[in-house]
């Protein structure tokens, strides 16, 4: 790459390197739907923002508490109160001000979803943490024929060489993905999502990872459903958020990322 080509690429010119001029630029011209802004979606955002994609939706209903501060990128002593979606607009407005950023503060389900997808995005991160509506936006994407990235089970893990990226009709070990394609398939719904998933079994596990369910500290927003609160560790949530944004990214830059049939759009000499 040029001095000049480096020059008019700023500060994604370290990408450029790698996925070419053209990549970037279809990056640029992305418009990418985040939906849940916790310990997983707060990590996706944070890298489809510094990758350059132009625009972002971010959807989420909560405000950030004080026991996400152990795992969420947005939640800091300063931010608890605050919405997520007002404290991660404000940041990738500071990370990329050319990035067109629409904060939705709302709770992704049937009755909201004509707003949550309009204009249809080029592309769904799909981070939320509720069973329920989880199966309904999978199964709503799917009727529209949106491309999504789905987050299963992040929670109770703690080996980071069992994460995997891959088809939910190929995952194995995750409870959550078997009963998400169970309950699609009951609807007649696709399951044809790719989703990042682990294969570290959970059942050695000691009591205490799970609370019980009335003593869950997760607010009851699964439409009636109490749920439990599960152990987890930043590293894992982490990881599982930017393996997200990466297989989102590789789909949004089609054959100009390396690898992908046709390659990028130049060969680049390794840096020194």
């Amino acid at each position: 790459m040029s001095d000049a080509s480096e020059k008019d690429h700023g500060q994604f010119s370290r990408i450029a390197r790698l996925i070419g001029p053209c990549g970037v630029e279809r990056l640029a011209a992305s418009r990418v739907a985040v939906i849940g802004l916790g310990a997983v979606g707060s990590y996706a955002t944070e890298a489809l923002a510094r990758a350059g994609v132009g625009y972002l939706r971010l959807v989420d209903f909560d405000e950030v508490a004080p026991s996400n501060i152990s795992r969420q990128l947005y939640a800091l002593h300063s931010t608890v109160g605050r919405a997520k979606v007002e404290v991660a607009w404000g940041r990738v407005a500071d990370i990329n001000p050319a990035c067109r950023v629409e904060a939705m503060r709302a709770f992704a389900h049937e009755d909201t979803f004509d707003a949550v997808l309009a204009g249809e995005p080029d592309m769904v991160v799909d981070a939320i943490d509720a069973f329920n509506p989880k199966v309904a936006l999978l199964n709503e994407l799917g009727r529209r024929g949106i491309p999504v990235v789905s987050s299963m089970g992040a929670a109770l893990r703690t080996d980071t060489s069992c994460i995997r990226v891959g088809p939910l009709t190929a995952s194995t070990g995750c409870p959550l993905a078997r009963r998400i394609r169970r309950f699609l398939r009951r609807r007649g719904a696709s399951t044809d999502v790719l989703c990042v998933y682990s294969t570290e079994p959970i059942d050695y596990l000691p009591a205490e990872a799970m609370s019980p369910v009335e003593d869950s500290e997760t607010p009851v927003l699964d439409r009636g459903r109490r749920r439990r609160t599960l152990g987890s560790l930043p590293t894992v949530t982490g990881i599982f958020g930017l393996l997200a944004a990466h297989a989102a990214m590789q789909m949004l830059a089609g054959d100009a990322w390396p690898g992908v049939a046709g390659g990028a759009d130049e060969t680049h000499e390794p840096e020194r």
